[in-house]
């Protein structure tokens, strides 16, 4: 999923990193790449809290949403790409029926994206897009 992040720095300060859809997830670095390094950390550890407390995980927004909140004026804005599968809970098997053609298309974009493990994968990726995004 992808997270917008906005980075702050004082003069005599590391950049400090807030995840506006992910209330209380704050990071920081010495350099802008270090910052965006450390929030994948943050969100994880934020993420592992959010489930040992039994709450619900946040879902990313388009950074549109807060270019006018006065809590991130002056901000430089990045996007961070953070898996959350591992979030989500076990795998479970299920039979699916798709279209001949569209399955050729899927396996298609499987073979030739390495992004994807398999066809699986692939539909995961999808449908997080689809409820998350």
């Amino acid at each position: 999923m992808k997270f917008p992040v906005v980075l702050h720095k004082e003069a005599e300060s590391d950049y400090g990193v807030t995840v506006p859809d992910v209330p209380g997830c704050f990071s920081a670095g010495s350099t802008f790449s270090e910052a965006l390094e450390n929030v994948h950390e943050a969100l994880a550890l934020h993420f592992e809290g959010l489930l040992a407390d039994g709450e619900p995980l946040p879902h990313a927004q388009e950074a549109d949403v807060y270019l006018d909140n006065p809590d991130y004026a002056g901000g430089l804005w990045a996007i961070v790409d953070f898996d959350v599968t591992p979030y989500l809970g076990k795998s479970v098997r299920f039979n699916a029926s798709l279209p001949e053609h569209l399955l050729e298309r899927i396996d298609e974009r499987v073979q030739k994206d390495h992004r994807y493990a398999s066809r699986s994968g692939f539909l995961a990726t999808a449908a997080l897009r689809e409820l998350y995004a």
